[in-house]
């Protein structure tokens, strides 16, 4: 990570990060909206959200989706068959970045941290941005209006090389 995308990525969330990331999807202006997260924290802790979203549009945005009751929503939108069949995409995903040997603790869950069902609409919405083929994650692209064109043509099939 570049010391001026540390910067910016420490302003938005309001301290420095607990472990590796690096930016994986940018706004229009080039400003970081999701980060992608190393697996571990830098204490050893598994961080099972590979992706976190940055943006502060985005994320108030999101949060009073949230607010709303945009989960349940979302999650009783959702074809179960096809919400955990996302969450296998993303715990998958994660796996990849896994170092063979360094951390016999693993993250678990999918998207978020989740299981099954649906936990965070903010985890979607940035395994959607960062590429991941995610129906809650464009599920709340839809409801909050968003131009995915904005971030680069985000969603499924759109990958940024590590």
């Amino acid at each position: 990570m570049t010391p001026e995308d540390l910067a910016a990525v420490t302003e938005l969330l309001g301290r420095p990060p607990r472990g590796a990331c690096e930016v994986v999807t940018r706004d229009a202006e080039g400003a970081p909206v999701v980060i992608r997260n190393a697996t571990h924290l830098d204490d050893g802790t598994p961080m099972p959200t590979l992706y976190w979203l940055v943006g502060p549009f985005e994320r108030e945005a999101v949060s009073r989706l949230e607010a709303a009751g945009g989960v349940r929503a979302a999650e009783r939108a959702a074809d179960p068959a096809v919400l955990a069949a996302a969450h296998e995409r993303y715990a998958a995903e994660r796996d990849g970045y896994l170092v063979a040997g360094a951390n016999p603790h693993r993250p678990t869950g999918g998207v978020g941290g989740t299981r099954r069902g649906v936990k965070c609409l903010h985890a979607h919405l940035a395994f959607l941005l960062a590429g991941g083929d995610d129906p809650v994650g464009m599920w709340t692209a839809e409801r909050l209006g968003l131009d995915l064109g904005r971030y680069g043509g985000a969603g499924p099939r759109r990958r940024e090389s590590a």
